[in-house]
């Protein structure tokens, strides 16, 4: 696959992080053991398609553990894999504002006393982010060195939203966003390239639509399919088409060219457990991938 491209200026998410605090910083999921409105009967009870059983929880995470006993044992491995020094707390999985703000208050004061925690990153839907909520987020922007909030839209596309079964607009996101924006408040969006149904086009307006808004980072996710989501049968029946690998590390590309440094980049692909991962199984080459995306765009990381 051979391109000759002028280099993308790109903002690493663990670039800014050791810019911040001049040492690396390794971002630890933890479970609060929160569900989801498209899951509790609120907006539905199978989730969004592409949404596994586990909502991507971290295999030494789960609701039977405390919030001290995730992050220590996911230090224990950042620490030995990758030299880290401090964290980052992740509520990831499913919905982590779908709660009281009390409780929430509760959850991220536990998991910012463990030493060496030096920050939250929250996921989250855009339709469950009241203002209580987002007060309370932006009480802890003076306290604490790092707070993201992380919000996911997945697509800018209503036909798609819908088609998915979000359970939420492009509007919705665009107020919750806003209403963020308003208490100064950091958001990373989460975006997946390669929904059912979508063009490059359509991937392409997602990314100017999110870059219009002013938001700060990004998260690109490939769509991959795992086992028992709602997704599984239509693509085992033949009716999903999956982004091929060189796919995939040519949209990113046009991406990053689109983006040069105007967002810092969380994620560059998704992850995938792989006794849960059914396709596409290049998802298992990540750092092959990554690599090739580096190789292909000339990344200049800044």
């Amino acid at each position: 696959m051979a391109m000759i491209r002028n280099k993308a200026t790109v903002r690493t998410f663990g670039g800014e992080l050791k810019k911040q605090f001049g040492c690396r910083v390794h971002k630890i999921p933890v479970h609060a053991g929160m569900t989801c409105p498209n899951r509790d009967g609120t907006l539905g009870t199978g989730g969004c398609t592409y949404c596994g059983p586990s909502g991507s929880a971290a295999e030494w995470t789960g609701p039977d553990q405390t919030v001290v006993r995730q992050i220590f044992k996911g230090m224990d491995m950042a620490r030995s894999r990758f030299h880290a020094e401090k964290f980052i707390a992740y509520f990831q999985p499913f919905t982590n504002t779908y709660a009281p703000a009390h409780r929430l208050k509760r959850l991220w004061d536990e998991a910012l006393g463990v030493p060496d925690v030096v920050g939250l990153s929250v996921g989250t839907r855009p339709d469950c982010l009241p203002d209580a909520v987002l007060d309370l987020i932006r009480s802890y922007q003076d306290r604490i060195p790092y707070f993201c909030l992380e919000i996911g839209l997945q697509t800018a596309h209503d036909r798609t939203l819908q088609a998915i079964r979000r359970g939420h607009d492009l509007a919705c996101f665009s107020d919750a966003v806003s209403r963020a924006q308003a208490r100064g408040i950091p958001v990373c969006v989460h975006v997946i390239l390669g929904l059912p149904g979508e063009t490059e086009q359509d991937m392409m307006a997602t990314v100017q639509a999110v870059l219009d808004m002013g938001i700060q980072g990004i998260k690109l996710h490939h769509l991959h399919i795992i086992r028992g989501a709602p997704l599984e049968q239509d693509y085992l029946d033949g009716r999903v088409r999956l982004l091929e690998m060189e796919e995939y590390i040519r949209l990113v590309c046009r991406i990053l060219d689109t983006i040069s440094g105007r967002m810092v980049i969380h994620r560059f692909m998704g992850e995938a457990p792989w006794d849960l991962l059914v396709a596409p199984l290049w998802t298992r080459r990540k750092s092959e991938v990554i690599t090739a995306i580096y190789r292909e765009s000339g990344l200049c990381v800044q």
